[in-house]
């Protein structure tokens, strides 16, 4: 066994903290720094204390602000304790009730107790005095006497508080008669009351009676005299006074106005594209059914009319009249409007009815739904109109005749309604599965009914009506694209059925745009093809047909050509500067094929302002197929043209005078395939016009290309040409005046710009091996050298200081936390091992004492 420790001596521990004490208070061991000067904004570091004085500073002051901080981190709210000194250490507990009960005392005081002499406390109840609650100036107000506040007649307190006669006090006149006359009872008052209250009541309703009478009376006397109050009776003093009556405010008139419109009507809601596109479907499905009932000879009967459901709860406040014949009432501008109100209701109901016969007639279902065309308005049969017409005319007489039956009808009339319903458009078609189809669908029918075909078709087979209607519809659209081009290809060419077809290829395109572009890409990539194998076999090519230049033409309508690449567009401009440059000139067919190439081409860059070269050298190589002269030309040509030969004067005059009998004409397309040309005289002026077209689109990129840099070079040939070799003397005034405006607006847009040359650069000298001597005349830390240099440096050293001290704070702060936190977790783990110690201590002695307790029942046994 060890010794035991040796307990320490009172000397001893006196010993210590005198030797601590004398450390503490050693004046050697004191920092003092001194400052010689108090300066106002800037913080003292001149602190006196013991060394780690200004660590424990800073540790304490951690403590109450954020250590603080911390603890009161995830708290919801905090307590505020206002209570006077409660946190000043260096009052007494005696101060501080002292100075409350001093500062609750001048609270209560008012100015007007100041100069009180009386020190008694004033009681209050509910916040207010009890000597002014003790006045009763608060008493209930009796009604008939509003004067006399808080006093009760004498006759209201006998009769609700009795008195007798000892009680009551007797008044002025009892008092002179000497008590003569005997003191009423409590009966006799309340019984007086009632009859006065009585006697009140029935002179008011007799009052009323009278009123009444007398008002009834000057009704009727006023009605007498009305008529002779009229306007039109009265003389023309009254009229004068009558105009001479102020008229009523704006606000008035709009308030009278508003109380006569009428009340907006509910709309109806939106409907989806599936919805409209199956409503569409049944309503053809029922025309058809209909039309198919005629031409088996029954007759449709329709004369009975459909009433609205109404609900119960329905108010009926939005209801609008029906007659013609009954004028709605209106105010407006200050005056009763009735006539000119009702007309315009029965205008609009005109147009209504109007509206409902075109919607009943179906000619929106026509190619013209794209466009808006009014030249499908006709679209729908006679038969179909006459059917409409008698439908009005037994509206009409539904109150005189009973309408028609089939037992009433004649044979005659029977089958003449079938042969109109044969002769009708079907209403319901299949989606075509073939070209073949397509064609035998469309062919023998006029370009309207074949527009409509197209639109009910694509309406029977709408894509959200079934699964395979988007494919159907899909393979259409390569159909109508075949089709068109076979019509193109015929002898003439239909080009107003064309015309008719590009909505529904448009409205194909907008609902399938990938299917389009395939098709066109397809229909752009064969001719390309078969050009290219062309000219490998025979070194040139012919120009394209005209089917080819409507596809052209149709791309420019349905795709963007303003794109900087376009998948369909792209393609059909590289194909038409193809046709422009590999295809050679040989007749006045190819004259007009080009010129159509190249209104395709400008209309294709019109707005992206791309340059083509192609279509500005065709335009010159056309106006040298004008001249005359061609040995001597400032300018050259390129392919397809030539400088000299055989086809070189396609345009030249054969007689200069058929040019006082040309006027000016538009190119046929149809020019492109055959030219039928019988005399000199229509040749000279079919020259003149493609002239005159070559012309127009050469003044058209003039304006397009002045922007350009090349402007002066690109169109210096054609200058030349124009002014110096083209014979514009022998042409028409026309043509004159069209020359005249070409050469104003490119000499107008000929400015100078300058060359593109190297940005200048000073050279680079040589590298010398001479050294640099630079004198040096600051040593050691280089300052600024003005006076805005200085404040930057000091601004940025201040800026780092107060950086790295703001990071030196920050790490001291995080130690802190980290440390407090630390302490938390180390205090709650040495409580509950305090908690499981005295858990286990507490079981131990438990079991002890049951141990002890089975002993001595064991030892009893």
């Amino acid at each position: 066994m060890g010794k035991p420790p040796k307990k320490k001596n009172l000397a001893d521990k006196v010993r210590k903290t005198k030797t601590s004490t004398e450390i503490k208070n050693n004046p050697f061991e004191v920092k003092i720094n001194r400052k010689k000067f108090d300066i106002l904004g800037r913080k003292s570091k001149h602190d006196v204390g013991l060394p780690g004085v200004s660590r424990s500073k800073a540790i304490n002051k951690r403590k109450e602000t954020l250590l603080k901080e911390y603890k009161t981190k995830d708290k919801a709210n905090k307590f505020i304790d206002k209570r006077f000194g409660e946190y000043d250490t260096k009052m007494d507990p005696e101060e501080k009730i002292l100075q409350r009960f001093s500062m609750e005392r001048q609270r209560t005081q008012d100015k007007k107790d100041m100069y009180n002499l009386n020190e008694e406390e004033e009681l209050t109840h509910y916040g207010q005095s009890l000597s002014e609650m003790e006045k009763l100036n608060d008493m209930v107000d009796s009604d008939n006497d509003a004067d006399e506040k808080g006093v009760l007649s004498a006759e209201l307190t006998a009769s609700h508080f009795g008195g007798g006669g000892l009680l009551r006090r007797k008044t002025q006149g009892e008092k002179d008669n000497g008590g003569n006359q005997r003191a009423k009872s409590r009966q006799e008052l309340i019984e007086e009351l009632i009859l006065k209250s009585k006697q009140e009541k029935r002179e008011r309703q007799n009052q009323k009676e009278e009123s009444q009478v007398l008002t009834e009376k000057l009704d009727q006397d006023w009605k007498s005299i009305q008529g002779l109050l009229a306007h039109k009776n009265a003389p023309k003093a009254d009229r004068l006074e009558e105009e001479d009556k102020p008229k009523l405010d704006e606000y008035d008139m709009m308030v009278r106005e508003l109380g006569f419109e009428m009340k907006a009507q509910p709309s109806e809601k939106m409907k989806t594209p599936e919805e409209v596109a199956r409503e569409e479907r049944e309503r053809l499905q029922k025309l058809e059914a209909d039309r198919l009932r005629r031409m088996m000879g029954d007759v449709v009967e329709d004369c009975t009319k459909t009433q609205a459901h109404m609900s119960a709860d329905d108010l009926n406040d939005g209801f609008i009249l029906d007659g013609d014949d009954k004028p709605t009432l209106a105010y407006q501008d200050g005056k009763w409007n009735i006539n000119e109100e009702g007309a315009k209701i029965e205008g609009d109901d005109e147009e209504g009815e109007g509206e409902s016969g075109e919607e009943e007639s179906g000619e929106e279902e026509s190619g013209g739904e794209e466009e808006g065309s009014g030249e499908d308005s006709h679209s729908d049969l006679d038969s179909e109109q006459e059917s409409e017409g008698g439908e009005e005319e037994e509206e009409e007489e539904e109150k005189d005749e009973v309408p028609a039956t089939k037992s009433q009808l004649s044979e005659e009339e029977r089958k003449a309604q079938a042969e109109a319903a044969k002769a009708e458009l079907p209403y319901t078609f299949k989606a075509p599965e073939s070209y073949s189809d397509l064609k035998g669908l469309l062919q023998g029918h006029p370009a309207d009914h074949q527009c409509i075909i197209l639109a009910r078709t694509q309406k029977c087979n709408h894509p959200s009506l079934a699964v395979g209607n988007k494919l159907k519809l899909q393979k259409l659209f390569g159909f109508l694209l075949e089709y068109v081009g076979e019509l193109a290809s015929r002898s003439p060419p239909e080009l107003p059925t064309i015309d008719k077809m590009i909505p529904q290829l448009y409205g194909l395109c907008q609902l399938f745009p990938e299917a389009a572009s395939k098709a066109m890409q397809t229909t752009l990539v064969d001719s390309a093809h078969r050009m290219e194998e062309v000219l490998e076999v025979k070194g040139r090519a012919a120009f394209p047909q005209l089917d080819m230049l409507i596809y052209l033409k149709i791309t420019a309508l349905l795709f963007p050509t303003s794109d900087f690449r376009h998948h369909v567009t792209t393609p059909a401009l590289l194909y038409i500067s193809q046709a422009l440059t590999k295809c050679p000139v040989m007749s006045l067919e190819d004259v007009t094929s080009g010129l159509v190439l190249c209104c395709l081409a400008v209309e294709y860059i019109s707005f992206s302002k791309r340059f083509c070269p192609e279509l500005i050298n065709f335009l010159l190589g056309v106006l040298h197929l004008a001249v005359q002269d061609k040995t001597s030309t400032g300018y050259s040509v390129v392919p397809p043209f030539r400088q000299n030969g055989k086809v070189s004067d396609l345009l030249v005059l054969s007689d200069p005078e058929s040019s006082q009998t040309w006027s000016k004409k538009t190119l046929p397309l149809s020019a492109t395939q055959t030219l039928t040309l019988t005399t000199d005289l229509d040749t000279d002026h079919y020259r003149l016009s493609a002239v005159a077209t070559c012309m127009d689109l050469l003044k058209h990129c003039s304006s397009l290309y002045r922007e350009l840099t090349s402007y002066s070079y690109i169109f210096q040939p054609i200058t030349t040409l124009l002014s110096k070799h083209l014979p514009i003397k022998t042409y028409p005034a026309a043509l004159q005046d069209l020359h005249g405006e070409i050469l104003a607006t490119i000499s107008g847009s000929l400015t100078s710009h300058p060359l593109l040359v190297f940005q200048k650069k000073k050279p680079i000298p040589l590298k010398l091996f001479t050294p640099k001597i630079v004198e040096v005349l600051d040593y050691g830390k280089k300052r600024g050298n003005t006076k805005e240099e200085r404040e930057k440096e000091r601004l940025n050293h201040k800026y780092k200081k107060e950086f790295k001290g703001a990071l030196r704070e920050i790490r001291k702060d995080t130690r802190f936390l980290a440390r407090e936190k630390l302490n938390e977790v180390m205090g709650r783990d040495a409580e509950r091992k305090r908690k499981v110690k005295e858990l286990f201590g507490s079981l131990a002695t438990q079991e002890g004492e049951w141990k002890a307790l089975k002993r001595r029942k064991n030892s009893r046994h």
